[in-house]
C-alpha cells in the first residue's frame, strides 16, 4: 500500500543532506573544480624556492614537469621576477662562490653548469669575474696536494708520471684546461719532491 511505504530520508539520498559525520556536504561545484592552475603554479615556485635557491629555466622546468601550461608558467614566474624572488644574476653570483669554494670547480667547469641552468653568457661572464686567475689557481693546488697519495715515490719516474696523470685528469675534470693542469701537477709534484728530499737530508745530516 502506498500508505506504507517508508519515505526516503534525506540523508539516504544521493544528492545531498547531512552527512555521515552530521557535517554539511561541500558545495558540489567547488569539489568538481580543477585548482586554479596560477596558484598551483605559485605553490610550485615558493617550495622550489625555499629548498634552495634556483634560477628561472630550472623553475620552467619544474613547473613544466607539473603539467603547468606554458602561459601560466610564464606568468607567475614574470611576477617572482618582478618582485626579485627570482632574479638569475644573483643566483648566478651565489653559484660561482658556493661551487667554486665546495668543489674547486674552474671557470669552464662553472660556465657549463651555469648555461645548463640557463643563464645567458654576460650573466655567467660577470659572476664568473669575482672569481681570479690566482683564487682559480690556488685552488687548483690546494686540490692536487689533497689527492696526493701519501708515500707516493717522487723520485721513482714511473710512478710519477702515474700520479701526473690521475692529478691531471681530476683538474680537467673540475674544468682546468689540460695544459693548465699537467703545470699546476708538475709544480706541485716538483715542490713536494724538493720538500722531501730537504727533510730527507736533514734527518741523514
Amino acid at each position: 500500500m502506498a500508505g506504507s511505504r517508508t519515505r526516503r530520508s534525506r540523508s539516504d539520498s544521493p544528492s545531498g543532506g547531512l552527512s555521515d559525520s552530521g557535517a554539511l556536504p561541500d558545495d558540489p561545484q567547488s569539489a568538481d573544480a580543477e585548482p586554479d592552475p596560477f596558484s598551483v603554479a605559485q605553490t610550485i615556485v615558493y617550495r622550489q624556492l625555499t629548498a634552495s635557491p634556483k634560477s628561472r629555466l630550472q623553475l620552467a622546468r619544474k613547473l613544466a614537469e607539473r603539467n603547468i601550461p606554458e602561459h601560466v608558467a610564464e606568468a607567475v614566474l614574470d611576477k617572482f621576477q618582478e618582485v626579485r624572488l627570482i632574479d638569475d644574476a644573483e643566483f648566478a653570483d651565489m653559484w660561482v662562490r658556493s661551487r667554486s669554494q665546495s668543489r674547486k670547480l674552474a671557470k669552464g667547469a662553472l660556465r657549463r653548469e651555469l648555461a645548463d641552468k640557463g643563464i645567458d653568457q654576460q650573466t655567467a661572464a660577470s659572476a664568473l669575474e669575482q672569481l681570479s686567475d690566482a683564487d682559480e689557481e690556488a685552488a687548483a693546488r690546494t686540490l692536487v696536494e689533497r689527492k696526493l697519495r701519501p708515500g707516493t715515490d717522487l723520485s721513482d719516474q714511473a710512478e710519477r708520471d702515474k700520479a701526473v696523470r690521475r692529478l691531471a685528469s681530476m683538474l680537467a675534470r673540475k674544468g682546468y684546461q689540460p695544459s693548465q693542469a699537467f703545470r699546476i701537477v708538475n709544480e706541485v709534484l716538483e715542490s713536494r719532491r724538493d720538500h722531501d728530499s730537504g727533510e730527507a737530508g736533514t734527518l741523514n745530516w
